[in-house]
């Protein structure tokens, strides 16, 4: 009788085993699906113009839906024929008349931008320091973490307040979305660094990096082949919980003026446009408002998942 070997599993199959059994990870990627969908798709479904899609005659108006118990609506929404349009403006409209659904899709390509670039930014840069700075140790180490220590001194949104109130005063839209980026950036650097610091030094102490070291290989080809391939797990799990961080913190600095300038159809922007006007007309505050508590849920409950899967030292 002969023994038959099972192939190994290839690891994507078995990440996807894995993945499967984190409750929190499936939750968290259909609610990030959706949103990336909705973000990539809003240009075709509902093509948006800030600047002149705006409407006077309709604002403040409430949400469509409402007209089911508001008699008043549902007289303004039904049309010649005796129908009544429930899906006019779904969410309601803003002090300009604008259509806050067709913002908060916009909105999420918008969020969607400054989360990923912010964090690809804070990552590539932040893991670099890091690697220099355990891999390399002595001087270098010291010079690195002091001005990581100094920037974590502060909380993060206070940093990236402090980088985005440098801007001038007459800034374009466009000139203050790429410095929301970059303050939001900075302010997540330190975490990476610290991050890919820590996982590098104890790499160090790994057999396979003492026997490169051993066999004369080159600093470069050993953080480029050893110690940043086996640093990723950790840095790809951080990542994916920044994209949530990145995209509060972008609203933060949005609703206190220091972010993304209307027209522009930012979340965090449009709850501070409508400050003066909750009480008439709540809908234009709570409806950015549960978009930004739907992403950045959805993007911590993925990062858990991942964190489940990828760690090594959980038990599944």
């Amino acid at each position: 009788m002969t023994a038959t070997l099972n192939p190994p599993k290839k690891p994507t199959s078995a990440f996807w085993k894995r993945f499967k059994k984190s409750t929190p990870g499936k939750i968290g990627s259909v609610i990030v699906l959706f949103w990336i969908i909705l973000a990539l798709l809003a240009p075709v479904l509902k093509p948006y113009d800030p600047t002149v899609d705006r409407n006077f005659r309709d604002r403040q108006e409430p949400p469509s839906f409402s007209a089911l118990w508001n008699s008043e609506l549902k007289a303004d929404l039904t049309d010649e024929n005796g129908k009544v349009n429930y899906f006019k403006h779904i969410f309601g409209t803003d002090n300009l008349g604008r259509d806050v659904a067709v913002r908060v899709l916009h909105g999420s390509n918008l969020s969607l931008q400054i989360g990923f670039a912010a964090t690809l930014v804070a990552l590539l840069i932040g893991s670099f320091l890091g690697v220099i700075s355990g891999y390399f140790g002595k001087g270098t180490d010291q010079v690195i973490g002091w001005f990581t220590d100094v920037m974590l001194a502060f909380p993060s949104i206070l940093l990236a307040i402090a980088v985005a109130a440098i801007r001038p005063p007459n800034i374009s839209p466009v000139a203050a979305t790429y410095m929301t980026m970059i303050a939001v950036s900075v302010a997540q650097i330190p975490i990476y660094v610290r991050l890919a610091r820590s996982v590098v030094i104890s790499l160090k102490e790994r057999e396979f990096i003492q026997a490169a070291n051993a066999l004369g290989a080159h600093n470069r080809q050993i953080i480029f082949k050893h110690v940043i391939p086996n640093s990723l797990t950790p840095l790809i799990v951080q990542g994916s919980l920044s994209i949530a961080t990145a995209t509060l913190e972008a609203a933060a600095l949005g609703f206190l003026g220091l972010g993304v300038t209307p027209p522009y159809p930012e979340w965090g922007t449009m709850i501070a446009d409508s400050r003066d006007f909750y009480v008439d007309a709540p809908w234009t505050m709570i409806f950015p408002g549960l978009a930004i508590l739907t992403w950045v849920l959805g993007f911590n409950l993925l990062g858990d998942g991942l964190r489940d899967v990828l760690d090594p030292r959980s038990s599944h």
